[in-house]
């Protein structure tokens, strides 16, 4: 059975292309809400389900919050397959920087992996907003992946780095 995301509750949460702009614990610039640093977030919640999530080919999406759970995971997918051949934290840091400073599509645009699962933009204003989310949450689940796939002494963690030859959802990017 798929893990689904908690943050089911809606209200007062802005939304961007029916995807609901969940706060984060992020010293990032951007336009996600601040979080508490003792409260679980999207990041924590798409970092700890990634493991078991990542060998459904079907997702049964139960709430908004459902969605970005599953750009997070495919994101996190996209990560650990550019991280394969990094042997160092260092290395690893910098391939993850690259993956950061890559354009961010939005649905609608060319390379959007997941079209039809986020609703289009109404306005540039909520293309940029949401690609201004996206980016944020982007780097800050990469800075938080690091220390996961990376073992305190800079080494790779194989229990980690093997989900990086799994398919998502049999979604492949080109």
């Amino acid at each position: 059975m798929v893990y689904h995301s908690s943050f089911v509750e809606e209200e007062g949460i802005t939304k961007a292309c029916g995807c609901p702009l969940l706060p984060l614990k992020s010293h990032i610039k951007g336009p996600a809400p601040v979080s508490e640093q003792d409260r679980t977030d999207i990041v924590d919640e798409a970092i700890t389900f990634f493991r078991a999530n990542v060998f459904f080919t079907n997702f049964d999406i139960k709430s908004p919050a459902d969605k970005l759970l599953i750009y997070l995971t495919f994101y996190i997918n996209v990560a650990l397959k550019r991280l394969e051949g990094c042997r160092t934290l260092a290395v690893g840091t910098k391939a993850i920087i690259n993956l950061g400073l890559e354009d961010t599509p939005v649905p609608g645009e060319t390379g959007f992996p997941f079209p039809g699962l986020f609703s289009l933009p109404s306005s540039q204003e909520e293309a940029d907003l949401f690609r201004n989310y996206l980016k944020q949450v982007r780097e800050e689940t990469s800075g938080r992946l690091l220390s996961v796939a990376y073992r305190a002494n800079g080494t790779p963690n194989k229990w980690w780095l093997a989900f990086a030859k799994r398919k998502f959802i049999n979604v492949v990017l080109l």
